[in-house]
């Protein structure tokens, strides 16, 4: 019998977490008109070309996913960067104030993100940055999460193994590409989805600092497309189901990594 509950409770559970992602699959199908008829159309409809061609003509498809992609790659790439540099300098180096500076880097957490959007944006403007993808990425660079998750995990890291390699000849950058990298694998891994994610589906900031519609992200562009008076929901959900492709595309690739990850950072101390 317990077999049997356990069973329906994760068919349950599984049903409403994929359940919504199959309905907004097959929405993309269909025509704006047959969306939230009644009852509910759970299977496929022809419209999906002609959603899809919409979008394109609506929001240039093409080129607002190829600016997706290239901010949250370079976000994605550049938080890992300094993350990764900050923490190891945070794990394995002793310098003046370096307790201090942690704690008051954690306290950074607590912060909300509505909080710096005025002074980012006072920063951005007065370079010039504004209305640009630079705009866009280096606020993200800095990632506070990142850099104690990164913190966290080095510190069980043999501090043996780096003076081994630092023996042979090796200077810091190399020990930290040829040692603690291979060792960091998972963990960068998990980290790098979680940023990615983020960088995908930010909508305020590029909200905030773009302003031209070439430059839009998929998340502006699809609010964009919300009118007031009428709005075409097949082009929305097309886009939404779009913007839901790259993120289970890079878990499944990397789940083994993430899971790692997740784990390696539970039984860390």
């Amino acid at each position: 019998m317990k077999g049997w509950t356990l069973t329906f409770v994760l068919a349950a559970v599984f049903g409403l977490c994929v359940g919504p992602f199959y309905w907004l699959a097959m929405a993309a199908t269909h025509a704006n008109s047959d969306i939230f008829s009644w009852p509910p159309k759970f299977y496929p409809g022809d419209q999906l070309a002609a959603n899809t061609a919409k979008l394109e003509e609506s929001i240039g498809l093409v080129n607002v996913l190829g600016n997706t992609l290239f901010v949250a790659v370079a976000q994605t790439a550049g938080a890992i960067v300094v993350s990764l540099l900050a923490g190891y300098a945070f794990a394995k180096f002793r310098f003046a104030g370096r307790d201090l500076f942690f704690v008051l880097l954690l306290s950074t957490l607590v912060i909300p993100g509505g909080v710096t959007i005025i002074p980012i944006f006072e920063m951005m403007n007065d370079i010039g940055l504004i209305d640009s993808f630079p705009a866009l990425i280096l606020p993200s660079l800095s990632v506070p999460f990142g850099i104690f998750l990164m913190r966290q995990s080095l510190l069980a890291v043999p501090d043996e193994l780096l003076d081994a390699a630092r023996v042979d000849g090796a200077g810091e950058l190399r020990v930290l590409w040829r040692v603690v990298i291979p060792v960091m694998r998972p963990v960068l891994a998990a980290l790098a989805v979680f940023l990615f994610l983020g960088a995908w589906n930010d909508f305020l900031w590029p909200l905030i600092a773009l302003r031209t519609p070439e430059m839009y992200t998929l998340p502006v562009a699809l609010a964009s497309l919300q009118g007031l008076a009428r709005t075409d929901f097949g082009q929305v959900m097309v886009g939404t189901a779009i913007s839901s492709l790259p993120m289970m595309v890079l878990f499944l690739i990397l789940q083994k990594q993430f899971i790692s990850g997740l784990l390696a950072g539970a039984t860390k101390g």
